[in-house]
């Protein structure tokens, strides 16, 4: 759902030649205060084998905004891992699958 407009980030996995690989997520962006990064929430279960029971755990990762892509708090994205672009960020953006305020 990338708008189609002008991309000069060479990290964008569309425009750029950022190549993925490894692991794909989906989940909300709950922070997109940092210039092109946005924390993605990614909630998750665990099996507690000593009570037999799932427990469940949220990571936050940090991803690459591309101006293309440009999501903000509350839309659903996918994520996929990428090289090292910085010292936390491993993830690009690479789509928004469900924008903020959409309708279900």
């Amino acid at each position: 759902m990338a708008k189609e407009q002008a991309c000069n980030d060479p990290h964008c996995p569309v425009h750029g030649g950022m190549k993925v690989r490894g692991a794909r997520f989906t989940g909300p962006v709950v922070s997109s205060k940092a210039k092109k990064t946005a924390i993605v929430r990614i909630d998750y279960t665990m099996y507690l084998h000593k009570y037999e029971r799932y427990l469940r755990k949220h990571s936050r990762i940090p991803a690459h905004n591309p101006d293309c892509i440009n999501a903000k708090v509350g839309d659903i994205v996918d994520i996929a891992e990428a090289r090292r672009i910085s010292k936390t960020k491993s993830f690009v953006i690479t789509g928004i699958a469900k924008p903020a305020g959409a309708s279900s």
